[in-house]
C-alpha cells in the first residue's frame, strides 16, 4: 500500500522538489522578532479598544459562528449594522461585508463581469483577481504596471473591433508589494471618457491614506461605475473585507454571487471588530498621524545613510533579484530580532525578489533605526 501511495504522491514530490531547485520552496513561518512584515498598520488587531468591543458583543448575546449563509439564517444585526455605517463611512452608496478580503473581488470577476464583456487588469493587481479573471469567459488583458494610456488603448481597441460589451479595469490604490500608488486620477478620466467601470481594491490604504483612513478612493465613492474592495483584515485590525458600490451592483452581487449565496456568512463577531475600527478611524485621528510621522522618518534615515528611498509609502520592497538572495537576507536580519520576510515569484514578478518592509505602530523610532542599521550591514557586500 505505501508503494502505491508513494506512486500516486510522486508528481507533488516533483513539483515540491523543483520549487526546492529554484528556491521557491515555501514553509509555514512562526512570529519571530519586532514586527516589519505585518500588514497591522495601526496596531489595531491586538488593541485594547478592539478586545473590549468583542468581550462586550460576547456577554450581550453576539453568537460566534454566523451558522448560515447571509440568505439564510447568517445575516445578523451586526453585520447590517457594519454595512450601513461602512457606506456612510466611505461615501458610497451601499457595502457588503465579506469573511475574506481575497473572496472580495470574485463577485465581480465571477458573477459581474459576463460573456461580452472586457477585463483589463493592471499588472500588478493582487494574485486573486488575476485568478478570478481566467474563472470568467470575458475577455481579459494584462497592462504594465501604473500605465494608464495602455489601458486606454485597450478600450479603443475593444470598441473599434466592434466589441460592445461592458469593460472593467482593476487597478490597486496602494500596491501591496512596491508600496506605489496609483494614478487614480487619470484612471477615472477614462472611466469617463469611455463609461465603463473602474474597480479600486484599497487592501493597503484602508484605514492609512486619505482622510480619516478612507482610503485614496474616497474622493469618488458614490459614483455608479466606481466599485471599491476595502480590506477590514490589515490596518483595521480585523477580518473579512467590505465592497462598497451602487446600490443595483450590490443586489446584483447579493442575487448571483455563489460565496454570498452558499458560503457561511462571516462570524458576527468581525462585524464588531470592523465596526469598532471604523469609530477609532474618527476618533483616534493620531495614530494616523503618528504611522505619518514613522513613515516619514524611515524615508529620511533611508536617505541619510545613502540609500535610494525605496518607496513614498508604509511599504518598504528592497529588491535583491535572485531569489537565493532573498532566501540568505530575510534568515539573517531575523536572527538579529527583525521579522522581514524574503518574497519571491509568482508572489512578484520573476528576477524581482525581495525584502519587502512594512512600518506598523507595533514598532517605535528606534527599532527602525535599529532595522536600517542592520539591513545597510546585511547588504553592504551585494551577496
Amino acid at each position: 500500500m505505501s508503494s502505491v501511495i508513494a506512486a500516486k504522491s510522486s508528481s507533488y514530490v516533483a513539483g515540491l522538489d523543483a520549487l526546492q531547485e529554484d528556491d521557491r520552496l515555501r514553509g509555514i513561518m512562526p512570529l519571530i522578532g519586532t514586527d516589519f512584515s505585518s500588514s497591522d498598520y495601526l496596531a489595531l488587531a491586538n488593541a485594547p479598544r478592539m478586545k473590549k468591543a468583542i468581550l462586550t458583543a460576547l456577554e450581550s448575546g453576539t453568537p460566534i459562528g454566523a451558522g448560515g449563509s447571509r440568505l439564510l439564517r447568517g445575516n445578523y444585526e451586526e453585520r447590517e449594522c457594519l454595512e450601513a455605517e461602512a457606506a456612510r463611512f466611505f461615501g458610497a452608496q451601499t457595502a457588503l461585508f465579506f469573511g475574506c478580503g481575497y473572496f472580495a473581488s470574485f463577485p465581480v470577476l465571477t458573477r459581474l463581469l459576463q460573456r461580452h464583456n472586457l477585463l483589463v487588469l493592471e499588472s500588478l493587481v493582487h494574485a486573486n483577481t488575476h485568478e478570478g479573471a481566467r474563472t470568467r469567459r470575458a475577455a481579459f488583458r494584462i497592462c504594465a504596471h501604473k500605465d494608464p494610456q495602455a489601458i486606454e488603448s485597450e478600450i479603443r481597441d475593444r470598441r473599434a473591433a466592434g466589441g460592445a460589451g461592458q469593460v472593467w479595469i482593476v487597478v490597486e490604490s496602494l500596491y501591496s508589494m512596491d508600496g506605489d500608488f496609483a494614478p487614480l486620477e487619470d484612471l477615472l478620466a477614462i472611466v469617463d471618457r469611455h463609461d465603463v467601470f473602474l474597480v479600486g481594491e484599497e487592501a493597503d490604504a484602508t484605514g492609512v491614506c486619505g482622510e480619516q483612513g478612507r482610503g485614496l478612493t474616497a474622493p469618488y465613492e458614490g459614483r455608479e461605475t466606481l466599485l471599491v474592495v476595502h480590506t477590514c483584515g490589515k490596518a483595521l485590525g480585523a477580518a473579512g473585507s467590505l465592497v462598497t458600490a451602487s446600490g443595483v451592483l450590490r443586489d446584483f452581487i447579493i442575487n448571483r454571487c455563489r460565496l454570498l449565496v452558499f458560503a457561511t456568512a462571516p462570524s458576527p463577531l468581525m462585524a464588531v471588530a470592523a465596526w469598532e475600527t471604523l469609530s477609532i478611524l474618527q476618533e483616534e485621528p493620531e495614530r494616523q498621524r503618528r504611522l505619518a510621522k514613522l513613515v516619514a522618518l524611515t524615508h529620511w534615515e533611508t536617505v541619510a545613510r545613502g540609500e535610494r528611498r525605496p518607496s513614498n509609502s508604509l511599504i518598504l520592497p528592497y529588491i535583491v533579484g535572485e531569489n537565493a538572495r532573498a532566501l540568505r537576507r530575510a534568515p539573517a536580519l531575523q536572527a538579529q530580532g527583525f521579522d522581514i520576510r524574503g518574497l519571491r515569484p509568482p508572489t512578484v514578478p520573476a528576477g524581482t525578489a525581495r525584502l519587502r518592509i512594512s512600518l506598523t505602530l507595533n514598532v517605535g523610532e528606534e527599532e527602525v533605526r535599529a532595522m536600517l542599521d542592520a539591513l545597510a550591514e546585511e547588504t553592504r557586500d551585494g551577496s
